[in-house]
């Protein structure tokens, strides 16, 4: 398992000294900072317990951010993510929240930079062929054109925390290829066409990360068998009580997806 920083490997060691001496256990005074930034998939849209104060954000205190944080009390989290928002979003309103002093940063935009609301009601309500047109489209600006726009993003965010370990959590694949997606079908081709737009965002986003050199985070392999319409999903289907819920991740998909993997990987 990584250690993120040196200074929660000596906070540690002091830890061990004090109860090795006998000296009463105490919570974990904060240590370092983690700013977690991005769009509703990094706010947590969909798992509920949404915090007032966050407004239209929609920030839950079930999203993947404030798991780890929880898991890794040493660290102070500034929670800045924003649902709908952009790559221009993060830079003009989230980047703020970045210092010389921030340890960790967390990141998951470029959904709606490739029109990820418009493509689903498209999925949805239209043909096979206009789903197909749609996606196509977007795969192809998720590869080419988005690639760019998020490199500078993240160099962006290095610039203002250099010492910070940047990961870039990517999108999974929001369908079962089987099961019944109740109200609005969906046939395998629209099925496979809008998993083939998360692919292409992975694959345009790790393009990105290796020309910033940050860390990429690819959540398709941790999603797979638990899309939506599927016997175990991780995502929401078409969620009427709450539309932009659809094909996000519900709380089981923060905690035993996005959670599991960050805690697995990064303590």
């Amino acid at each position: 398992m990584r250690r993120i920083t040196a200074a929660v490997a000596a906070g540690l060691m002091t830890f061990a000294g004090l109860v090795a001496a006998g000296a009463p256990a105490q919570a974990a005074t904060p240590t370092a900072e983690y700013v977690a930034l991005g769009d509703s998939y990094a706010s947590g849209v969909g798992a509920g317990s949404y915090d007032p104060g966050s407004g239209d954000c929609k920030r839950s205190t079930k999203n993947y951010p404030h798991l780890w944080a929880a898991a890794n009390p040493e660290y102070t989290l500034k929670d800045v993510t924003c649902s709908g928002a952009t790559i221009a979003d993060v830079r003009a309103e989230q980047l703020s929240a970045l210092s010389a002093s921030t340890n960790l940063v967390t990141l998951t935009v470029g959904g709606n930079d490739t029109q990820f609301s418009t493509v689903v009601r498209t999925c949805l309500t239209d043909t096979e062929s206009a789903c197909a047109l749609a996606t196509g489209w977007m795969s192809a600006v998720a590869r080419n054109q988005l690639v760019g726009e998020l490199s500078g993003l993240y160099k962006d965010i290095k610039a203002r925390s250099p010492k910070a370990l940047i990961l870039v959590f990517g999108y999974p694949q929001t369908l079962s290829t089987t099961g019944a997606c109740s109200p609005i079908e969906l046939s395998a081709k629209k099925r496979a066409d809008m998993n083939g737009l998360a692919d292409a965002l992975a694959e345009g986003t790790a393009k990105a990360a290796v020309d910033a050199g940050v860390h990429f985070v690819d959540m398709r392999k941790p999603f797979a068998g638990h899309g939506a319409c599927g016997t175990d999903p991780w995502v929401h289907g078409v969620n009427t009580s709450d539309t932009t819920a659809t094909f996000h991740p519900n709380a089981a998909g923060h905690e035993k997806g996005y959670a599991a993997k960050f805690i697995s990987t990064w303590g």
